[in-house]
């Protein structure tokens, strides 16, 4: 019986017990299904990885702020994957689309104590650039994109300036596409545009010879026109000075007054008489030469002249034509309703580092509905399809989808009449809702920021001092001349446009692009 009453209490005790006990096992479970769920959720960390296949140049790189990684892209698709850190809090790297502009294989930071960012590829003028550094796991810097050493080291001979580097704040990556709108060069064009180029550069090259010789001939006849004026003027001082003593000796004769006297005066005006005439002759012989090399040299000056013009225009003709067979960037923007080219010179500039971009075709751009968002879309000719090209898109800004947004444009026949024919693989079109930054310059081929991104490790940094846009590279005087377009004023980042975005640093908006 006591055995009996102590199972009937134990069983009493575990009905009562039962339902917390329960509950602490479900507890249980769900805490291990919960991290269990977490850690499939949680996306793998990003490693190095390259291709399995043959792979050619890279044709651009896209940076995820999202995903803490870099991915470099030939014509076939991925090539390069590696882990990066991008900008902490406050100084986070800006978003939007860049291109390289300068690279330094041992490059020391001017801004923060002397720090090594080996490797560095500068993608903006200000001090945003990739380079290799310490990844801790997330984002760390100071704005710019660290990789991983060896990384930053493998690529870096691969990568070249202009290279486009897209930096989204998602994970995206290129897409086959086509549009009727993408540049649609023709075979002639394609086919001739070299040859076109060689021809017109030796041309070129014959009139800068034939420039410089007419220069060489009108210099010398210059100078022995000098010669000739100061011959002239040594006569004509000897032929007054003769005719002066003539004077004098008359005088001299006429006041006379012995026949000795006579005899000395007479002899002494033969004499000045002589002088004087043989003076005056000289002096008529040489201005009447004179006259005949003084119309020489002014002919000779003329044809100078007229060569240099030649030299010149053939300069600038030929410069065209070789630009035609570089890839063609384009970027149209929605915000100033402006459509911008650039191609690189491969020019370097002397004033500052990198390479010169021809900026010499802007013009206004039509862009139905042109107060709704457009997004942004980046076009790229990744290579020839036949006797096209073949296109990929990147979208990295909400909006319109990239066929909508192209859509919605229309460029103007006579700038598509200059660039369309001779595209070339690597060319793009670039269409934002953004104006571009103002570290765009005539060293920079596009630099645009997405204003409804965090920018902090842009805009707080000093910005790049304002430089003259020079046209096609001509400060060096290789056959352009020398003119400057407008002082480059650029435009500042555009004000936040769509609720729910994070934080914005922006510069003040100006009324105007210049």
């Amino acid at each position: 019986m006591a055995i009996r009453s102590t199972a009937a209490r134990n069983l009493a005790a575990m009905r009562r017990r039962g339902p917390a006990l329960m509950t602490l096992a479900a507890l249980v479970a769900l805490t291990f299904s919960g991290e269990a769920y977490a850690r499939q959720a949680r996306p793998a960390p990003v490693t190095e990885a390259t291709a399995p296949r043959a792979h050619g140049d890279p044709i651009m790189a896209i940076v995820s702020i999202k995903a803490q990684k870099v991915t470099f892209y030939d014509a076939e698709g991925w090539i390069w994957r590696a882990p990066v850190s991008t900008g902490v809090a406050g100084r986070e790297t800006p978003a939007g689309v860049f291109a390289v502009l300068e690279k330094d294989k041992d490059h020391r930071s001017t801004l923060y104590d002397d720090a090594w960012m080996p490797n560095m590829q500068r993608i903006t003028w200000n001090g945003v650039a990739l380079h290799g550094g310490p990844l801790p796991g997330y984002a760390a810097s100071h704005g710019c994109v660290r990789m991983p050493y060896g990384f930053a080291e493998k690529l870096f001979d691969r990568t070249y300036i202009g290279m486009r580097v897209i930096i989204a704040p998602g994970d995206v990556a290129p897409v086959e596409f086509s549009h009727p709108a993408l540049f649609a060069p023709t075979s002639e064009a394609l086919t001739g545009a070299p040859s076109r180029a060689a021809a017109l550069g030796r041309e070129a090259e014959d009139a800068a010879r034939i420039a410089d010789e007419a220069k060489a001939a009108a210099a010398a006849a210059e100078r022995d026109a000098k010669s000739l004026k100061a011959s002239l003027r040594k006569l004509e001082q000897a032929k007054a000075r003769s005719e002066a003593e003539l004077k004098f000796a008359d005088k001299k004769l006429a006041a006379a007054k012995t026949d000795q006297a006579r005899a000395q005066a007479e002899d002494a005006q033969q004499k000045a008489a002589t002088k004087a005439a043989d003076a005056a002759a000289q002096f008529e012989a040489a201005k009447s030469d004179a006259v005949a090399k003084l119309a020489v040299a002014a002919t000779t000056k003329d044809a100078a002249k007229a060569a240099v013009a030649k030299k010149t225009e053939t300069a600038k003709t030929a410069e065209e034509a070789k630009l035609a067979t570089e890839p063609v960037s384009v970027y149209i923007s929605r915000s100033t309703q402006m459509l911008y080219v650039r191609r690189n010179t491969h020019k370097p500039a002397r004033d500052g580092g990198g390479e010169v971009f021809d900026t010499s075709l802007e013009s206004p751009v039509t862009i139905r509905d042109p107060d709704r968002p457009i997004g942004t879309h980046i076009f790229t000719a990744v290579g020839q399809n036949g006797a096209g090209l073949r296109w990929t898109a990147v979208t990295i800004d909400d909006g319109d989808d990239a066929k909508d947004a192209l859509d919605r444009i229309t460029i103007p026949k006579d700038v598509l009449a200059r660039i369309a024919p001779t595209a070339v693989a690597r060319s793009s079109i670039i269409v934002s809702d953004e104006p571009l930054s103002s570290e765009t310059n005539y060293r920079t081929e596009f630099v645009a920021v997405l204003s409804n991104q965090p920018q902090g490790g842009f805009v707080t940094r000093r910005p790049t001092t304002n430089a003259d846009v020079i046209a096609s590279g001509d400060e060096y005087d290789d056959g352009f001349g020398n003119f400057f377009q407008r002082s480059w004023d650029g435009q500042p980042v555009a004000p936040q446009r769509r609720r729910g975005a994070p934080p914005t640093y922006y510069r003040p908006v100006q009324p105007s692009w210049w």
